[in-house]
C-alpha cells in the first residue's frame, strides 16, 4: 500500500508469485484491504480496450446517490492512471495524482468518491479493468476536461505521438473546472477516518 499526496487516493501492488509458467496475483482480497483499511463493497466491475495509442478517457465522475469508489487496473499494455479531487472544501481541492499502470507492474490505483477519473493508454491495445462501489447511472454521469488549464495535469507526452489525444465527442465537450458546479463537499470527519 503506497500512500500519494491526496488523502484516499491509494496505490496497491499485490504481490505476484512466479515461476517459469508466469505468475500468479490476488488483484483483490476483502478482508485483507479491509484490515489496511480499504473495506469497501464493490458491485460492478467494468473493462476497457483502447486500440490507439493516445486514447484518453476522462475526466470521469459519477454524482451522488450513485457516487463510485474505483479500484483501477491494467490488464493488457500501459497507461497513465489520474485521480483529481473535486471536494468543495477540501485542503487538496483541484490538485491531482498521475501513476503508471501496466500489465507488467500490476499497480492498482484506488480513486475513492469526489475524485475525477482519467487515464491515457501508452501502447495499443490497452486494456483497463476497474471495480466500482456503484453501478452506472447516466442521470449522474459527467465529465470535466482533461485539458483544464487550472488543473494542469501533466499528461506523459509519450501518449500523444500525433500532438493530440483520441477524444470521444463527450469528453472533447466536458466543462471546465470554473464552468462546473461539483456534487462533492469535502468531510474532515471522513478524512479522518479513510486516511
Amino acid at each position: 500500500m503506497i500512500e500519494t499526496g491526496l488523502p484516499g487516493v491509494r496505490v496497491i501492488v499485490p504481490a505476484r508469485h512466479g515461476d517459469h509458467r508466469g505468475f500468479f496475483s490476488e488483484t483483490w482480497n476483502r478482508p485483507r484491504l479491509a484490515a489496511a483499511g480499504i473495506d469497501l463493497d464493490f458491485v460492478q466491475d467494468n473493462q476497457s480496450l483502447s486500440a490507439t495509442r493516445g486514447t484518453l478517457r476522462g475526466l470521469h465522475f459519477q454524482s451522488p446517490p450513485h457516487a463510485q469508489d474505483k479500484l483501477v487496473r491494467c490488464g493488457r499494455g500501459r497507461l497513465w492512471d489520474v485521480a483529481v479531487d473535486i471536494r468543495r472544501g477540501s485542503p487538496t481541492f483541484g490538485r491531482w495524482h498521475g501513476e503508471e499502470l501496466s500489465a507488467a507492474n500490476g499497480r492498482q490505483l484506488l480513486v475513492p468518491k469526489g475524485f475525477l477519473h482519467g487515464f491515457v493508454t501508452l501502447e495499443p491495445d490497452t486494456e483497463i479493468l476497474y471495480k466500482c462501489t456503484d453501478v452506472y447511472a447516466p442521470a449522474c454521469d459527467g465529465a470535466v476536461r482533461w485539458d483544464d488549464p487550472d488543473l494542469a495535469i501533466a499528461w506523459p507526452a509519450e501518449a500523444f505521438p500525433d500532438g493530440a489525444p483520441v477524444l470521444s465527442a463527450k469528453d472533447a465537450a466536458a466543462p471546465l473546472m470554473r464552468d462546473f458546479a461539483s456534487p462533492f463537499t469535502w468531510d474532515p470527519a471522513e478524512a479522518e477516518h479513510s486516511a
